[in-house]
């Protein structure tokens, strides 16, 4: 029996998991970094999986509309994905959606921007939109 590609076993492993984000560390027991790269670019190339920010990949799919390559999902649950999952990093309401949440607003939040405590520096964007942070403190959730 032929041994599968490296392409082969990333492309078997994205379509298996539950998650739609993923790293380079996801395939690190497969081969060196190198290799897995170069693997998870040929996978963007083929439609299979979009790049949103450095080292971050999601599950891609044709749009019905336009036929263009899209996430699975769109860029603002990826990007709380990522940093809840991935990057370990603590993300919280905004003020904004809590207000809407509550009824104090009618403004619906685009969820592009994303509260977080700590910092993060990590840029996350497709297809020209991008997500903002808004750095909350740690002590009462005072913004900063």
């Amino acid at each position: 029996m032929a041994a599968k590609s490296l392409k082969g076993k990333v492309k078997y492993r994205v379509n298996q998991s539950k998650c739609s984000v993923f790293t380079p560390k996801d395939f690190l027991d497969l081969s060196d970094r190198d290799h897995v790269g170069r693997a998870l670019r040929q996978l963007v190339l083929a439609g299979e999986l979009i790049q949103f920010g450095r080292g971050l990949y999601a599950k891609a799919k044709r749009s019905k509309l336009t036929g263009k390559i899209i996430p699975v999902k769109p860029l603002p649950e990826l990007a709380k994905e990522a940093l809840t999952e991935k990057l370990k990093v603590t993300v919280v309401p905004t003020v904004e959606a809590e207000a809407y949440n509550v009824g104090e607003s009618t403004q619906v939040p685009t969820g592009r921007v994303i509260a977080v405590k700590g910092r993060v520096s990590r840029k996350m964007a497709f297809d020209g939109k991008s997500i903002k942070y808004r750095y909350v403190g740690v002590d009462k959730g005072s913004v900063q």
